[in-house]
């Protein structure tokens, strides 16, 4: 409807339009309208889905008109209940699935790609899915949101983005049951076969697409992600948003509540519930930023502690990854958390183990006992495996608490009448500026430096007025400038140290970057026309 009468004439579509001519505007519109009837946020997520299948451009138009509304929909928490659900609310392929019956064969799957030209990858196997655990090929719903975003946020082309499922089957018995069920129906492959897809997987995309491809790492299980990120982290452009991109922003709003705290990084001591991927990443990225405030690697360590499903993790406990026995100190086996909060007494008391209501009214209370501003992220997503609600973190700690949560909440007034609005904490304040800046200035390998200077970004683009009002994180509707600017900070570091590849260096970053972001706006069809010199069109007998 909003091509002109020109464009329809050119096109051969004249007479099959209704004689009508909409601006793109108005179709935002008539979508929000559509939008606001629905009853439930799936049925928003599959007509927003709907939508991006048959006008990606409209699509992109209506998620950046008002992204702080749509986020929810079209990525966490929404996406999560989508995911569970895929089979019914699965309409129309989008990505790639390979198999690990495909193994020898991927070359040619790539090639059933229509487009030639792929700069970024979002990959899964499905086996972590946000809290959720194993949903096999239901899983595909979450690289299709974070490559949505990638546009959305960032502004990456998404014909140059692919989402990939690799299946190697479920443990989910009720997965293995559902009639609807898309993926494969047995046990999951794992050992040197699981290897061997992912190795030929690596070797083919970057042979198709280029060693500058980014191939970001998705919902892989603790046993997987970790040791595939160390495998390939120096051989390919990759990164694993859930143990690197969760580190980065939860390092931002630490930045961040250190204007509130007034004190450094390395005055905390914090407190981990939970220990995988998530938990370790974070850790790591703080000890990496402690370390630049200029204390030792080893002191640092020090003041991180962590709980998993076992306790307390110290030195001495059976059955610890390398990864936990970094953060293994000299203390006796505890396992109630409320005994822990009191005996460790953090500053920083960190969620990511996807056990809901964890931080109880006691530990809330404790926690605001032993510190005059606590910090307390309940980070775990979807909304139901929160450690607690902002509601709750303002009540028991009588509004002193510095509050981030993985997923949305409603603001909250306080009895004194005060409103605080509370961050969330949400990687898309980081792979979409990350993905943008490492494919403008073509980055090979993507090394943690990187994540804590997105982390720095990030907090520095916190205004005072908005830590006044309870927020970590600048608020979602600046989204795209915050990626912008963490993208020219990328690329000005990348140049500065010789990691880019992308020659020769834009003069000016920021507009060479901005001319690479996607434009929402409808393109024209109207065919080049023109015309030659008179004389020169006479006809010749």
């Amino acid at each position: 409807m909003a091509f002109t009468l020109e464009e329809r004439q050119q096109l051969n579509i004249h007479g099959l339009l209704p004689p009508c001519f909409v601006s793109q505007d108005a179709q935002v519109y008539s979508i929000l309208k559509n939008f606001e009837r629905l009853p439930s946020d799936l049925d928003r997520y599959i007509l927003l889905m709907s939508l991006q299948d048959r006008n990606e451009k409209l699509f992109y138009k209506v998620l950046t008109s008002d992204i702080e509304r749509f986020m929810p929909i079209v990525y966490t928490p929404t996406v999560g209940l989508a995911c569970q659900q895929y089979g019914l609310a699965f309409r129309r392929p989008r990505g790639l699935f390979i198999t690990i019956h495909d193994r020898g064969h991927i070359a040619t799957m790539l090639k059933s790609w229509p487009e030639n030209i792929i700069k970024a990858i979002v990959v899964t196997d499905g086996e972590r899915i946000l809290g959720l655990g194993d949903l096999g090929c239901y899983g595909m719903g979450i690289p299709v949101g974070k490559l949505a975003l990638y546009t959305a946020c960032g502004g990456v082309k998404p014909h140059e983005c692919l989402p990939v499922m690799l299946d190697v089957g479920t443990d989910n018995e009720a997965l293995l049951k559902d009639p609807l069920y898309i993926g494969l129906r047995h046990k999951r492959i794992r050992g040197q076969a699981y290897d061997d897809l992912l190795d030929e997987f690596m070797e083919a995309v970057t042979s198709r697409y280029g060693m500058n491809c980014l191939i970001q790492f998705e919902d892989f299980a603790n046993a997987n992600a970790f040791r595939l990120l160390h495998k390939y982290r120096n051989k390919y452009c990759t990164f694993n948003d859930d143990i690197q991109g969760t580190a980065s922003v939860a390092v931002a709003g630490l930045l961040a509540a250190l204007r509130i705290t007034k004190n450094r990084l390395s005055d905390h001591t914090v407190l981990f519930q939970g220990a995988g991927e998530a938990a370790l990443g974070i850790a790591n990225l703080i000890v990496m930023a402690m370390e630049k405030e200029g204390v030792s690697k080893d002191t640092a360590i020090k003041r991180i502690w962590m709980v998993d499903s076992k306790g307390l993790i110290v030195k001495g406990r059976a059955s610890l990854t390398s990864e936990k026995q970094r953060f293994a100190h000299e203390h006796g086996e505890m396992k109630n958390l409320e005994d822990i909060v009191k005996d460790i007494k953090p500053s920083v008391l960190i969620g990511v183990a996807a056990v809901g209501g964890a931080f109880t009214q006691q530990i809330l209370q404790d926690m605001a006992a032993l510190n005059k501003r606590p910090i307390i992220f309940a980070l775990s997503n979807p909304t139901s495996k929160a450690e607690c609600t902002a509601e709750q973190c303002y009540k028991y700690t009588e509004g002193r608490g510095i509050f981030a949560s993985g997923s949305p909440f409603d603001p909250v007034t306080l009895p004194s009448g005060q409103t605080l609005y509370p961050g969330q904490g949400n990687n898309s304040y980081v792979f979409p500026g990350v993905a943008l800046g490492v494919i403008s200035c073509g980055l090979k390998h993507i090394g943690e430096d990187v994540f804590l200077t997105t982390a720095e970004v990030i907090a520095q683009q916190v205004s005072e007025e908005n830590l006044q009002e309870g927020r970590l994180y600048p608020p979602l509707v600046t989204i795209q400038h915050v990626s912008l600017k963490i993208a020219v900070r990328i690329a000005e570091e990348a140049y500065r140290n010789n990691t880019a590849s992308t020659y020769p260096q834009p003069k000016d970053l920021e507009t060479f970057i901005r001319s690479q972001v996607y434009s929402t706006d409808y393109s024209s069809f109207v065919a080049d026309s023109y015309t030659w010199p008179e004389e020169a069109m006479k006809v010749k007998l």
